[in-house]
């Protein structure tokens, strides 16, 4: 998208308006410019800095749950599944993947003897740990558009929007 070209969202609401001109469509373009903001962040920005470091999106934040929840870097697999918002066979994926490079193991859960637990490994902490300034500079390049407060702003915005969204799930479902 070129500065001076409009947005998908606001392109999908020009042509939606010029069929059904009463309808109200503001909604829509900001739910579409959120979901193509995402996806362009997560695809030009965040994914190009995980791959510099041998990760993928989802094991960055599999690593990054068990580095932020102290030591031992130790959750079961249902506590990263609720943590990182993946299906429970992306997780089995992730972590797969993730024990064959050596920075995650597994080990029987002594409070529950069906239970794993996952832990970082020291090439693991290690890991995390050089990713996470490139990550957190990366979000400062990506928000840098945004002064403080309109940051803040937005922040304080999506959080009420995903608070309602969430307790709000679609009655038609």
């Amino acid at each position: 998208m070129s500065p001076k070209e409009p947005d998908r969202a606001a392109r999908a609401v020009a042509q939606w308006k010029a069929e059904f001109p009463d309808w109200e469509l503001a909604p829509m373009e900001m739910l579409g410019r959120l979901r193509e903001s995402a996806a362009v962040i997560t695809r030009d920005h965040m994914v190009p800095v995980f791959a510099e470091f041998g990760l993928q999106d989802g094991e960055f934040d599999v690593m990054a749950a068990l580095r932020r929840s102290g030591p031992p870097y130790e959750l079961t697999p249902t506590d990263l599944f609720g943590i990182t918002m993946m299906s429970s066979g992306g997780m089995t994926a992730r972590l797969d993947r993730l024990e064959k490079m050596g920075l995650v193991a597994r080990r029987p859960n002594p409070d529950d003897r069906r239970g794993t637990l996952v832990h970082l490994t020291d090439a693991g902490v290690a890991l995390i740990e050089r990713t996470l300034p490139a990550h957190i500079a990366n979000q400062a390049n990506v928000t840098e558009c945004l002064s403080r407060p309109e940051l803040l702003t937005l922040s304080g915005l999506l959080e009420k929007l995903l608070r309602h969204a969430a307790l709000n799930k679609n009655p038609k479902l």
